[in-house]
């Protein structure tokens, strides 16, 4: 059984984690290997009147649990960041958004290796665009999908 809330349910994946909330990200869809998420321009505008960087970056690094959480069972398994960069290209002057799909391959292989050792490594390569649907961001997390009883 998944720990992740249905569209029913008050309680939506962005609530999770206060700082999220705050932020006012949404996530739009997520199903199995799949999430698109929005961040809103208004609350995340920095001293010039752009997208805070660090608003940018939470986007981006978010959309990996909601990843875990929409394609792994949450009983046995939780995410981590281990780490991520970040290449900004341009300002973000508008709402911006980050969408991925990961195959059904390579989500079998995450799930196989995490039972098995106790964890799995990951890369999502995630485009963070503006609401024109340019690119105004580029990120590389890496993650680990981990068993609750795993250790270091």
């Amino acid at each position: 059984m998944k720990d992740v809330p249905s569209e029913s349910e008050p309680q939506s994946l962005e609530n999770k984690i206060v700082f999220i909330k705050r932020m006012g990200l949404e996530v739009k869809e997520f199903r199995k290997g799949y999430a698109k998420l929005f961040a809103p321009i208004a609350g995340n505008e920095n001293h010039i009147g752009i997208m805070y960087a660090g608003a940018l970056f939470s986007l981006a690094e978010f959309i990996g649990g909601v990843f875990c959480w929409s394609s792994f069972d949450s009983v046995k398994f939780y995410p981590i960041v281990k780490e991520m960069t970040i290449k900004y290209i341009k300002p973000v002057k508008t709402d911006a958004y980050v969408e991925i799909a990961v195959s059904d391959e390579e989500i079998q292989r995450i799930e196989e290796e995490a039972g098995l050792k106790g964890k799995s490594e990951f890369t999502l390569k995630v485009e963070i665009k503006d609401q024109s649907g340019t690119t105004a961001a580029i990120t590389n997390g890496v993650y680990q999908l981990r068993t609750h009883m795993a250790v270091s």
